[in-house]
């Protein structure tokens, strides 16, 4: 087989051809090597850029947290602590029991009450059916005097005119005696009948007195009836005072009673059952999980970065890679060393000018799933600064 003409080697013995190649290939390489060096600087260039042009129009605010109304429920009334319950971290709906505190004895308190109430009911019906009884026995005692005072004074007119009748009868007759014209026995029963006109006269002149009496009486039973108003009316007062110290009572006795507020998570307790809690002393720590904010300390040199509505970019160190959208919400017109508990008015004179932080609130939007994002959990804020 022919494979081509003999290999001829130099006068040294050397393979200059091997060489050749190997130079070929180191060249190649080095080639490589520089463009992977030049496209490494231009990526580094271009990241650094970006991360420049990043720092010029963006700012990170690491002073956030997640925060929420955190609700303390104090007890308003003293008392054992019979039933608890509930844990810290359970999810309740409003109204669902939390503590119940010793309600007997004011539970016994309104029972008495409700009985002394119920007491001064009976009283007032009473007193209001005998005021209607006065009220008809005094009418009708004063309708028969009122007859019988006009019937009195019809008698007392006949025997008015039948006394002067007879008296007139009387003195005629004895003229006609003294004359001779009339017996003694007409004059004696004129007389007879002159004193029987004049009985008759008192006795409807008493009658009509005795019907004035019962008509006085009658209207002294209508006073009657106002004095039993007057007492319908005090019982009236009495059983308004006993309601509203029976409805405080009931309150009390409601305020030992503690519920959930909203539906919530409760966060912390604070005692135990058995326990005896005095009026305002805390029990449990509560918070909506819905109503969720984000706030933040900007330092007062970017404040002017950040208004009302302005929209920023918020990351939580517990999610890490998930980014929620939010607008600023309010901004605090003071700063955060105005609230410290112990002010440093810098009595000394040694001024040493610190850039303040200013509080400022995020709202989500969307807002995120219920109990995904907790209280105290630490953001990220970022915000384009349009530099």
């Amino acid at each position: 087989m022919d494979i081509g003409p003999p290999k001829t080697l130099p006068a040294d013995g050397r393979d200059t051809q091997g060489e050749d190649l190997a130079a070929g290939r180191q060249y190649r390489r080095g080639r490589l090597r520089m463009a992977g060096l030049v496209l490494v600087v231009v990526l580094a260039l271009g990241a650094a850029g970006r991360w420049l042009h990043w720092q010029f129009t963006h700012i990170v605010l690491d002073d956030a947290r997640v925060a929420g109304d955190m609700v303390m429920l104090a007890s308003r009334v003293p008392g054992w602590v019979q039933a608890l319950p509930v844990s810290a971290g359970d999810r309740l709906d409003q109204g669902a029991l939390l503590v119940q505190v010793d309600a007997r004895e004011a539970a016994l308190v309104v029972a008495e009450l409700e009985a002394r109430i119920a007491g001064i009911a009976s009283r007032q019906a009473e007193l209001q059916a005998r005021l209607s009884m006065v009220d008809r026995q005094s009418e009708s005692q004063h309708a028969a005097a009122a007859a019988r005072l006009e019937a009195a004074r019809a008698t007392l007119s006949g025997a008015e005119a039948e006394r002067a009748f007879a008296e007139a009868e009387f003195l005629r007759a004895d003229r006609l005696v003294a004359t001779g014209a009339g017996t003694p026995q007409r004059v004696e029963q004129l007389r007879s009948l002159r004193e029987l006109g004049r009985q008759r006269a008192i006795g409807a002149g008493a009658e009509i007195r005795q019907a004035e009496a019962l008509m006085a009486a009658a209207l002294a039973a209508r006073e009657e009836m106002a004095v039993i108003a007057r007492q319908i009316e005090g019982l009236t007062h009495q059983a308004r005072e006993l309601t509203a110290t029976r409805d405080r009572a009931a309150l009390d006795m409601a305020d030992r009673t503690i519920r959930m507020p909203f539906a919530g998570v409760v966060d912390r307790i604070f005692v135990d059952p058995g326990e005896y809690v005095l009026a305002g002393q805390r029990i449990l720590l509560v918070h909506n999980p819905d109503e969720i904010r984000i706030e933040a300390n900007v330092k007062e040199t970017d404040l002017r970065h950040f208004q009302i509505g302005t929209p920023v970019r918020v990351s939580v160190d517990a999610w890490p890679g998930r980014v929620f959208e939010g607008r600023v919400d309010r901004l605090v017109q003071s700063a955060t060393s105005e609230f410290a508990l112990l002010p440093s008015p810098n009595p000394s004179g040694n001024f040493t000018r610190i850039t303040q932080r200013m509080p400022l609130r995020v709202r989500l939007d969307p807002p995120p799933p219920s109990g995904l994002l907790r209280p105290g959990m630490l953001v990220k804020i970022e915000a384009e600064t349009g530099g």
